[in-house]
């Protein structure tokens, strides 16, 4: 099996913080790895070591068959890198854009304006190719940077938090530009706090807490480390809900967690659909309606609510983003020494 990213005992200290503490990943070239953790979990700082951006205090990493830390001018000639945030030229039309980045590359103007013109095809952008950056839509701003990140055909992407802002109808398109890489066998690096993005794209799923590999493996295998389905029982007010939790609890021996504005209440149900009938008609022995029943697996969300103790948040925290969009050598040397 060739692998495309290899990191081993990664360790990165700012300060007296510990950013990292041993982190150890493996990515099979054609493959998406999937980074998942809360903010300061230290997604961004490993995606910053593996481009070059960052010298690892200690650890080893190998990015398309080369050391990081030995040979950066040729891991950043292999890989593209597309921020969380866009770092566009807003002043410049996309078809500009793009552009200047194959010059960056020194792939030569001819060569540049062509390879341009084949991605605003490829990524949808026609239309807008001759408009200044700053017309575009959130949307359209995230797919120029995403192609920005690809003017060299990279065999390795790096993705970090790319859907972050976008609304629904805009992430689907860029999951799909993202399958079309993929599938082309460019390998990807993503990190995201969208577990939905996780479960859609990711062939193989990390979780990082406090600077360490806290779970791995395919969706399917963390969603199973959490157990049984579970029963999600909706009712018309938080108070109809709080008067049911000790009748549940009397029944399934188990007291049921409340979620959704305290009207939803949720505990695991081993026994399957016995339980849901014993419950069923145990409220409704206690004079207790509910609105719903709903029985389902358990959500990447559960994995990240048994393993990091609280919630996936939706928004980075000020201050994560890496900021840059490609890894040219001309733009990213300076800051990767």
């Amino acid at each position: 099996m060739e692998l495309a990213i290899q990191a081993e005992g990664l360790h990165k200290h700012f300060g007296r913080q510990a950013a990292l503490s041993g982190v150890d990943l493996a990515v099979p070239a054609g493959t998406v790895l999937g980074l998942l953790g809360p903010n300061g979990a230290g997604k961004t700082t490993t995606v910053k070591i593996l481009s070059t951006l960052l010298k690892a205090d200690a650890g080893r990493a190998v990015v398309a068959g080369y050391d990081v830390a030995t040979a950066p001018r040729q891991v950043r000639r292999h890989i593209g890198l597309s921020g969380q945030f866009s770092a566009i030229d807003e002043r410049l039309t996309g078809r500009e854009n793009l552009a200047l980045v194959g010059t960056l590359y020194h792939l030569g103007r001819r060569a540049a304006r062509r390879r341009a013109d084949e991605l605003i095809s490829q990524f949808g952008l026609t239309d807008a190719a001759d408009r200044q950056a700053r017309t575009y839509s959130g949307g359209m701003a995230r797919r120029l940077d995403l192609a920005a990140a690809l003017v060299a055909s990279p065999p390795v992407l790096f993705l970090d938090e790319p859907t972050t802002g976008l609304d629904p109808a805009s992430r689907q398109a860029l999951w799909q530009v993202i399958r079309e890489q993929v599938s082309n066998g460019v390998t990807v690096l993503l990190t995201t706090q969208y577990l939905e993005e996780a479960d859609q794209l990711a062939d193989r799923i990390v979780v990082v807490d406090g600077g360490q590999v806290i779970a791995d493996g395919t969706a399917a295998e963390l969603k199973r480390k959490v157990g049984a389905e579970r029963l999600e029982i909706t009712f018309r007010t938080p108070e109809d809900a709080a008067g049911a939790v000790p009748v549940i609890g009397r029944i399934a021996a188990a007291l049921p967690t409340l979620g959704r504005d305290g009207r939803v209440a949720s505990l695991p149900v081993p026994d399957g659909l016995a339980t849901v009938g014993s419950i069923a008609t145990g409220l409704a022995a206690a004079g207790l309606e509910a609105d719903d029943f709903a029985v389902r697996q358990p959500s990447l969300d559960d994995v990240f609510l048994s393993l990091t103790g609280r919630p996936a948040e939706a928004q980075p925290g000020p201050g994560t983003g890496s900021g840059t969009t490609t890894t040219s050598e001309t733009t990213e040397e300076g800051r990767a020494a």
